[in-house]
C-alpha cells in the first residue's frame, strides 16, 4: 500500500492509478488524515468486475455526471440496449430530471404554435 498526498495527486495522477494498479489501494492523504482510497477495480472485484461497471454505469448516468453513451461504453452494452436497462429501472433518458421531457415538448409546442 502507498500513499499520495492531495499534491501528488493533482501533479501526477497516473502515479497514483499504476501504484493502485501494483499494489492494489492507494491511501489519499490530506495533510496527516487519510481521506480515500483508491482501489484498482480489477484486482477488487475480478469475480463480477462486468457487474460492477454496470453498476457504476448506471449510477453515474442518473447523477448525470456522464452521457447515455458513455454509459453503454462503460457498461459494455450497445445504446439500446442501455436505453432499455435505464427505462427497464424507471430513469428518464432525457436529463436527469423526471420534468425535462415535460417541459422540453411545451417548449416545442409554443414554438410550433408561433411558426
Amino acid at each position: 500500500m502507498q500513499a499520495f498526498n492531495i499534491r501528488q495527486l493533482k501533479n501526477n495522477p497516473s502515479a497514483a492509478l499504476r501504484a493502485a494498479h501494483d499494489d492494489d489501494m492507494v491511501v489519499i492523504m490530506n495533510r496527516d488524515n487519510p481521506t480515500a482510497l483508491l482501489v484498482d477495480l480489477e484486482k477488487v472485484v475480478a469475480q463480477d468486475l462486468d457487474s460492477v461497471k454496470v453498476s457504476l454505469a448506471i449510477s453515474l448516468f442518473k447523477k448525470g455526471v456522464i452521457s447515455l453513451g458513455s454509459a453503454a461504453r462503460m457498461a459494455k452494452l450497445s445504446l439500446p440496449d442501455m436505453m432499455t436497462l435505464l427505462s427497464s429501472l424507471d430513469i428518464p433518458l432525457t436529463g436527469n430530471k423526471a420534468n425535462d421531457a415535460r417541459n422540453d415538448m411545451e417548449t416545442l409546442r409554443e414554438f410550433m404554435n408561433k411558426v
